[in-house]
């Protein structure tokens, strides 16, 4: 059955979730008869070396000189006993290929940061970055291949247990000048009714679910976009279910988010694109709906109408458009379908359904829509990426 969500169905939602949001904030259901977007897909678009294989393609993206780039679950994992978890690394490699599809080189060989890949993005200036979901990390990289900045902090991957000095004799006092044994931390509890937390004071209230924590803490994050000004925006979106926001030089600036169905709510943030005013588009994947941020990370709007978007690209240009998609879940085919939309949610036309043929798309997990008649679509469970080129937009469809 189709994901795309009725008025009846909006209605229930926006009731249930108790926050008001008018007509002019949403757009969804109204729009009956979509446009059928006619297009081809490049045969034998990327061209391997021998014995170079891509494995899931969660990331594509393209730079000024259209070369590609592949950022793709492959290679060779390493399983490390961590503080807390069995900790993997090496299991993820990106890939830069030429225009013409021909490879060019591979980057960041061994690094540090690569462990689950998840998008891959290049900015105004050929910058590349990645979001690696396990790694918790943004990577920058400039056109070289040379390590910027990253944004987040890896888990450690060792285990070391905590020195703890021996206890003193029984009755001997602690450090000169600190207190007997039996006044510090561990004593008694106080008089009866105090709180439970230290000097008596009530335990904190627990964390609201997926707000994360201010700086540059995140718990498996998804996308990674940016304003005219390099202000950097992320998606921080399966532990935690928040939008952060950064300033140019990777400085936390402000947070927006937990896990929950209203307005400035999310259900795993999988994708994240900034228009040229700034404006964020967030492919709210479990709420079914993208929402629409402003520069400051205050709701403007939410477009219910596009299924579950997994991924979401505005495209450059005087005329900007809104790419999203429908995606297939790896266990089945329903859906799978995109979208091409201008930036007030109106969609400009569809194409492309589930499956493994050319045409069709297996979990699309990333769009490249650098060039809005040429995209690069990149697919989870076919391990591979398409180029679409897209034509005019024929007769409706119901």
């Amino acid at each position: 059955m189709k994901r795309i969500l009725t008025l009846t169905f909006v209605a229930l939602v926006i009731l249930a979730a108790g926050h008001a949001i008018s007509a002019q904030q949403q757009f969804g259901g109204a729009q009956l008869a979509v446009p059928e977007i006619p297009f081809d897909s490049v045969p034998n678009f990327l061209k391997l070396p021998d014995n170079l294989y891509l494995g899931e393609v969660t990331g594509v993206a393209t730079n000024s000189k259209q070369h590609v780039f592949v950022y793709t679950r492959t290679g060779t994992t390493t399983a490390t006993l961590g503080g807390s978890r069995v900790f993997t690394h090496g299991g993820s490699r990106l890939f830069e290929f030429d225009e013409k599809g021909a490879y060019v080189r591979e980057i960041g060989v061994g690094i540090y940061g690569f462990v689950f890949a998840h998008v891959v993005r290049v900015d105004s200036q050929d910058n590349i970055w990645v979001v690696d979901e396990a790694a918790n990390l943004v990577i920058k990289f400039d056109p070289n291949g040379r390590v910027l900045m990253t944004i987040g902090r890896k888990p450690e991957s060792i285990n070391i247990r905590n020195y703890e000095p021996p206890a003193p004799p029984a009755g001997a006092a602690g450090r000169a000048g600190g207190a007997p044994a039996g006044e510090g931390r561990g004593a008694a509890a106080g008089p009866a009714g105090a709180g439970g937390g230290r000097g008596g004071q009530q335990a904190a209230a627990p964390p609201v679910v997926g707000a994360g924590v201010a700086g540059e803490s995140f718990n498996r994050p998804t996308d990674v976009g940016w304003d005219q000004q390099g202000n950097v925006f992320v998606s921080d979106g399966y532990g935690n279910s928040r939008v952060v926001k950064y300033d140019k030089n990777g400085v936390f600036l402000k947070m927006v988010g937990h896990r929950g169905t209203g307005p400035l709510e999310f259900n795993t943030p999988h994708g994240l694109a900034v228009d040229a005013q700034g404006n964020v588009y967030i492919a709210d994947r479990g709420n079914n709906r993208i929402q629409v941020l402003d520069n400051e990370l205050n709701f403007k709007a939410q477009y219910l109408n596009v299924g579950s978007p997994w991924t979401v690209c505005v495209s450059p240009g005087a005329h900007q458009y809104l790419f999203t998609s429908n995606s297939n879940y790896p266990n089945n085919f329903d859906n799978g379908e995109m979208y091409k939309m201008e930036l007030d949610g109106k969609i400009v036309g569809r194409f492309g359904e589930a499956g493994k043929q050319l045409k069709q798309f297996g979990s699309v997990h990333e769009i490249d829509c650098r060039d809005p008649n040429g995209i690069v679509v990149g697919e989870l469970t076919n391990w591979r990426a398409q180029k679409l080129m897209l034509k005019a937009p024929t007769a409706s469809t119901q």
